[in-house]
């Protein structure tokens, strides 16, 4: 929100359209207090996992995987069956407990997808990585009765909109896609950079500002 000098009016402005976008500033004060808080958790999760068997081990990886997945996918209303992500990551990671369930299409894509982001962390993220997890999510080019535009960012508008027919609010609208490609090209620079912060601000950072410029369409009318 910009206030002009008079005082007399607000005039509504998204974060994308100050001039110092994307040059995100933040109270180094108050944030090393919460990152003190995660990195000692942290601590207590590493002495933890050191402490317990191989076996046992194993199996907390496959659980706290799995449940990333289900987890993701609620979040974009998509309900996993818990058997089949946890056999699909099983089988994936050469664990001897993968067993035999039969796997969705769906279920293994949202999986090879979520295996390639956290497995293969330190590989550089390209635009063409981006296109292979969002074609993995939608294998079969569909979501339900919606068909889904997979292997390029999206030539349509993003809003949030809330409110019944004929009084919709516009909470948000994403930047044009006619400025997704180069938004993208200015994120993905600064994300393969050597960190010059914590490594949880920055993924902090990099979650808000994906989202602000939210270069994928999810959803397309035939």
């Amino acid at each position: 929100m910009y206030l002009p000098q008079n005082k007399k009016q607000f005039i509504a402005k998204y974060i994308y359209e100050y001039e110092n976008w994307p040059e995100f500033t933040w109270n180094d004060k108050q944030i090393s207090v919460i990152l003190g808080k995660v990195r000692h958790l942290q601590g207590k999760i590493f002495g933890q996992m050191g402490a317990i068997g191989y076996s046992m081990k194993e199996d907390t990886i496959l659980s706290t995987l799995t449940l990333d997945v289900l987890k993701s996918s609620e979040i974009e209303g998509e309900i996993l069956n818990y058997e089949q992500v946890r056999s699909s990551i099983a089988r994936r990671l050469g664990l001897e407990n993968a067993g035999i369930i039969h796997v969705d299409r769906n279920v293994e894509g949202v999986v090879e997808m979520m295996l390639d982001s956290t497995q293969r962390y330190d590989n550089q993220l390209n635009h063409e990585r981006i296109f292979e997890w969002h074609a993995s999510l939608f294998p079969t080019g569909w979501s339900g009765i919606h068909m889904i535009d997979t292997g390029r960012y999206r030539d349509g508008e993003i809003q949030v909109v809330s409110g019944p027919m004929g009084k919709e609010k516009i909470h948000f609208q994403a930047p044009s896609p006619k400025v997704v490609n180069s938004e993208m090209d200015e994120f993905l620079k600064w994300l393969n950079q050597e960190p010059k912060i914590d490594g949880v601000l920055k993924a902090a950072v990099s979650h808000f500002w994906f989202i602000i410029i939210h270069p994928l369409m999810m959803e397309m009318d035939e």
